[in-house]
């Protein structure tokens, strides 16, 4: 197949292009970069990851990280406090 009947058959309806365009924009990547996502997991998966990931962004602005050290640390005490309340439970 030549390179023009490859583009003819990769042709999308114009409501997908303007999709396409749209989603692009939202996730500041070119439709191309996107295309390979879309006809591999659908407009709809796409879509989702991109809110899904401007929703994250906008959570670590406004909220900032914890560092894992920290998470460590944090789950390391609940553990230990389960397990303390657990063995006085038991005696």
């Amino acid at each position: 197949m030549n390179a023009s009947l490859q583009s003819e058959a990769l042709a999308l309806a114009k409501v997908d292009q303007k999709r396409l365009e749209r989603l692009a924009g939202m996730a500041g990547r070119s439709p191309r970069s996107l295309l390979k996502f879309v006809l591999r997991d659908g407009f709809e998966a796409v879509e989702q990851d991109i809110r899904e990931t401007l929703a994250a962004e906008l959570d670590v602005a406004r909220h900032g990280t914890v560092s894992h050290a920290d998470v460590m640390r944090s789950t390391q005490t609940i553990i230990e406090t389960a397990f303390a309340r657990k063995s006085k439970k038991a005696a």
